[in-house]
């Protein structure tokens, strides 16, 4: 009987600990705070084509499609790479951007991608320039990498580029390797509400 009514005090006492149950008088508070709600930006595949077959002829092209306000909190972009078939001296060399994060979606194409590691002959883009207003924020250009992750990519391939990463395609094995790019800006650089003219 002892250990019953030792039991039963351990439970009410447990129980009247301020804090550790809400009463039933208590308001509760939601366990997430309401969140403002978005509108969905939609690119249809039809305008990623359209954009890379108006700029075929050249051999690399990058084309913001959207720049959007996510709630004023931070700004994301989408945009369409293509880049013809190089090796070697060809491919040139590499670049890193300060303060977007790089999320690519391979289309088409095949193509060594290399990350990381160091460049040689750095120099900043001009702050005007278009890479640097509407594509990635400020960025560094140099020779080609080294001592950096080569990896082989193709369609369907995902590859995400953090700040301040080199990166470099260092051989385009097919035709041409065409990419969708998702850009992540926490620092809103890039211009909300851009669309191409």
């Amino acid at each position: 009987m002892q250990k019953i009514i030792f039991t039963f005090l351990a439970i009410v006492s447990a129980l009247s600990l301020p804090g550790r149950f809400p009463s039933q008088t208590q308001s509760t508070q939601p366990i997430a705070p309401h969140l403002p709600r978005g509108t969905a930006t939609d690119i249809s595949s039809a305008e990623i084509q359209s954009l890379v077959q108006k700029t075929a002829s050249e051999r690399i092209s990058d084309q913001a499609i959207r720049v959007v306000s996510i709630n004023g909190e931070y700004n994301v972009s989408v945009g369409v790479v293509h880049r013809s078939k190089v090796s070697g001296a060809q491919a040139g060399g590499g670049i890193e951007h300060s303060q977007i994060t790089e999320i690519y979606h391979i289309i088409e194409g095949n193509a060594t991608l290399v990350t990381g590691g160091s460049m040689d002959n750095l120099s900043e883009f001009p702050p005007d320039s278009p890479v640097v207003t509407v594509l990635n924020g400020p960025s560094t250009r140099g020779g080609p990498i080294q001592n950096g992750v080569s990896r082989k990519i193709g369609p369907g391939d995902v590859v995400i580029i953090p700040p301040n990463t080199p990166h470099w395609f260092s051989e385009i094995t097919s035709n041409q390797i065409v990419y969708l790019v998702v850009r992540v800006d926490p620092h809103k650089i890039l211009p909300a509400g851009y669309v191409p003219k």
